[in-house]
């Protein structure tokens, strides 16, 4: 198994250094605007760190990006799938009215996600994708306020419907179903880390809206 500890030091003092930033007027827009940057990071750090960097692996990383922001396009576009919503500014240029950095995200939630699930052991592929699903689902409850107080995005009325939470469920299921279909054999540590620091990231930040 890859030695993951330099990579999560190297994490945890961006994340903290994220949240500090965010916290005060007068560096807000500057770490808001190197966000995408960030995420790309995150991203290039989990597949570097994944056990075995194959094509099935590459290939998996492409889908689930790409599906993501699809997704993502289809849903801004017509509302029909997570409400009326629009992206702002902090996850970088829109491209159909969607910054393709949101596909990045799709894919560091689902992998991280897959990845602590994995490390469960439970058996049933289902169950498995229900539990990750859920995970996310409470994720994104704690997250919304605060993408929207950073500028990520915006909703219709100022609240998230009930719409998003069910549409993210489902859709978290299917693409984790997709994940444990690959059969990956080995956790990678580094991605757990990750989900525990996103965890921590958005929770400190709710916890200073409310």
């Amino acid at each position: 198994m890859k030695n993951t500890k330099p990579l999560s030091y190297l994490l945890g003092s961006m994340y903290l250094a994220g949240i500090i930033g965010l916290s005060f007027e007068k560096t807000e827009a500057f770490f808001q605007l190197i966000t995408p940057f960030h995420l790309l990071s995150v991203c290039f750090f989990l597949i570097y760190t994944h056990e075995k960097i194959n094509s099935r692996f590459l290939i998996f990383s492409l889908v689930i990006s790409l599906l993501g922001y699809l997704i993502e396009v289809a849903g801004v576009n017509t509302g029909l799938i997570f409400g009326h919503y629009t992206y702002l500014t902090t996850l970088g240029p829109n491209v159909f009215g969607t910054p393709p950095m949101i596909g990045i995200n799709w894919f560091i939630m689902i992998y991280t996600t897959g990845m602590l699930v994995l490390s469960l052991q439970i058996e049933n592929i289902y169950l498995k994708s229900a539990l990750g699903a859920a995970f996310m689902t409470l994720f994104d409850l704690i997250a919304e306020p605060v993408a929207i107080a950073q500028n990520m995005w915006s909703w219709q009325n100022d609240t998230p419907p009930i719409q998003n939470y069910v549409a993210w469920f489902l859709i978290s299921f299917v693409l984790l179903l997709y994940f444990f279909k690959q059969n990956f054999q080995t956790p990678n540590r580094l991605a757990k880390t990750v989900w525990i620091y996103q965890w921590l990231f958005f929770g400190i930040l709710f916890l200073k809206l409310i």
